[in-house]
């Protein structure tokens, strides 16, 4: 068993110590620490058990999965959140998420990975097809908070109308771009199919698929459960830390969200399969821009929360920082530990510009 799991396995035990500090009252702040540390291993079982199901039905189907699952957990936080009022939260975490996973995720593949091989390679038409769906992502959040800051006296509902409507072309962009990436251009991804038969390290049997369907049922379960405790606790836990929701939206939630992918991304790159750990890390925050804020919008208008994708322009901001940089380096296919450093660098600077923004 790799030490990965063994962390995974070890992690698990907060799932009836976080139940116990709620039931038994042992303050919001460890509420707060041992929920998010729960929630870590049951991501990591739910990308596991989407993974072996997807083995079963076939690539197109299961291609469907990974990228409907892929990240559920943020999902659920996002929605009881949402739920709860918290909607810049919400925003705060949909930033977060785009930003770690771009500058985060990427970075420590690129580091880590050009640290064992002087250079690495991979697709750079899809990374070129990616950076123009990642473009797209930050017009579509930039047109609803420039409509707001231009013109006088706008209302929510117009707002809320406008979001809902970019919220169902993104959704309709993300569907043409699982079609182009699983059946008019499935070639360009070969190399990324290749490197997750290769990650296998041992041959196994057929995974049993009702087994691995009860595990993504009993993680998604017990993730919403945890994602409630999380939440509740977080106004409360994060002022005793200390930091403002913008931070812990932007910072801390992605990260307890996305933290099973980020392992899976860096330890691919460090097998030298760049191209699969770009897929992990790009692929999931054009799933977070293209699927789960739209879905986030249509959610609010149903829960009737007034979320829209006017953003704080300062997150804006951090996210066109973002996606910039991230498709500057990535653009030529190549990769090195420095280009890896540059990226953490700035997400460095990113987080403490938000740690040190005002309220």
């Amino acid at each position: 068993m790799s030490t990965k799991n063994i962390i995974f396995l070890i992690l698990l035990l907060f799932i009836p110590i976080s139940l116990a500090a709620h039931f038994l009252e042992w303050g919001e702040l460890i509420v707060f620490i041992t929920a998010g540390l729960a929630i870590l291993p049951l991501a990591a079982w739910m990308g596991a058990a989407t993974e072996e199901i997807a083995v079963v039905v076939g690539p197109t189907l299961g291609g469907l999965l990974n990228a409907t699952f892929g990240n559920a957990t943020e999902l659920i936080i996002a929605l009881v959140a949402l739920k709860a009022g918290l909607v810049d939260v919400v925003k705060a975490s949909i930033t977060g998420s785009i930003i770690g996973n771009l500058l985060l995720v990427m970075g420590l593949s690129m580091l880590l990975g050009g640290l064992r091989y002087k250079e690495q390679t991979f697709q750079p038409i899809v990374a070129r097809v990616n950076a123009a769906s990642m473009n797209l992502a930050v017009i579509a959040i930039l047109l609803p908070t420039a409509m707001n800051y231009t013109s006088k006296g706008i209302n929510e509902q117009t707002l809320q109308n406008l979001s809902l409507a970019v919220a169902v072309v993104l959704i309709l962009v993300y569907a043409l771009t699982l079609l182009f990436s699983m059946k008019t251009h499935a070639y360009l991804y070969d190399v990324g199919v290749a490197d997750i038969e290769e990650a296998e390290e041992e041959p196994h049997e057929k995974p049993n698929v009702l087994l691995w369907s009860c595990v993504l049922l009993v993680c998604t379960l017990l993730v919403a459960l945890e994602s409630e405790l999380l939440v509740d606790s977080l106004e409360v836990a994060t002022s005793k830390l200390g930091l403002t929701a913008l931070f812990t939206g932007v910072i801390l939630v992605p990260i307890v969200g996305n933290a099973a992918e980020h392992a899976t991304a860096v330890t691919v790159a460090m097998k030298d399969k760049m191209d699969l750990s770009l897929s992990v890390a790009v692929g999931s925050s054009m799933q977070i821009a293209l699927f789960v804020a739209p879905v986030l919008v249509i959610a609010g208008w149903i829960f009737g929360q007034p979320m829209d994708l006017d953003f704080n322009p300062f997150e804006l901001v951090a996210v066109t920082v973002a996606v910039l940089i991230a498709n500057t380096i990535s653009s030529d296919g190549k990769s090195n530990w420095l280009e890896g450093t540059l990226l953490l660098a700035a997400y460095t600077v990113l987080g403490f510009a938000f740690y040190f923004h005002p309220v």
